[in-house]
């Protein structure tokens, strides 16, 4: 994980707009947002439905590079970078953590949380399995690592898809509703695992629109109309 005191913002982005076409017009998804996140936060952005947040994450999470402005990721200029340029650092840089968990049926969740290490090219499939391994014990499913996802519970298969985030090591944790489709008991056991990630030092961006799992980040951006409502995050 990155260090906790950096000198600069792991996420800044300045002036980003961005908008849509919708029969032939275009629509506003942002508009002209500044945003920063430092190393070691815990950010919440939270919104209602339209409200820019998921455009803001495609962002965010180099899955979209068509916008107005700069986005700069731990100090490195991410605008204007082609496909391939945005794919490997987002590999590297990025672990994604989505609602409906997305782990492959046909593999273990040793193998599914290995995938990220394997796609890298930097380590033999000895070390990522080991790797994800690690990773797997410290959510506490060492003893399903053999398992595949339809033989483990939602909160299993969230806590598996935290470890698939994690095992590259990324600056950046980004969660898109990641507790969307828990019961609420479980919920709160996911958002306890982000928060003994967060203590030990994980920087995490995590999308929601329920008050509740917001008020587990160290701090909420509230976004509408694709702004944040104080105009600088």
């Amino acid at each position: 994980m990155s260090p906790l005191a950096d000198s600069e913002p792991l996420i800044q982005l300045s002036a980003v707009s961005k908008s849509y076409g919708r029969d032939g017009v275009p629509v506003p998804a942002l508009r002209g947002v500044d945003m920063e996140v430092q190393h070691g936060e815990f950010t919440a952005v939270m919104g209602p439905s339209g409200s820019g947040k998921s455009t803001l994450l495609h962002i965010v999470g180099l899955l979209d590079a068509d916008y107005e402005g700069s986005y700069h990721l731990d100090g490195e200029l991410t605008t204007g970078r082609s496909r391939e340029e945005l794919s490997l650092l987002r590999n590297r840089s990025i672990g994604f953590v989505f609602q409906q968990f997305h782990l492959l049926p046909q593999l273990s969740i040793l193998e599914n949380a290995a995938l990220p290490a394997l796609y890298s090219r930097t380590l033999a499939p000895a070390e990522c399995e080991e790797r994800a391994r690690l990773r797997l014990e410290e959510v506490d499913l060492g003893h399903r690592l053999g398992h595949r996802p339809n033989e483990l519970s939602s909160g299993q298969r969230q806590r598996a898809a935290i470890a698939r985030a994690l095992v590259n090591e990324p600056p950046l944790l980004l969660a898109d509703e990641p507790t969307g489709a828990l019961d609420s008991k479980t919920m709160r056991e996911i958002l306890e695992l982000f928060a003994q990630l967060h203590a030990n030092g994980a920087t995490i961006v995590l999308i929601t629109h329920d008050r509740e799992v917001a008020a587990a980040a160290q701090r909420v951006v509230h976004f509408r109309d694709g702004q944040t409502l104080d105009g600088v995050a």
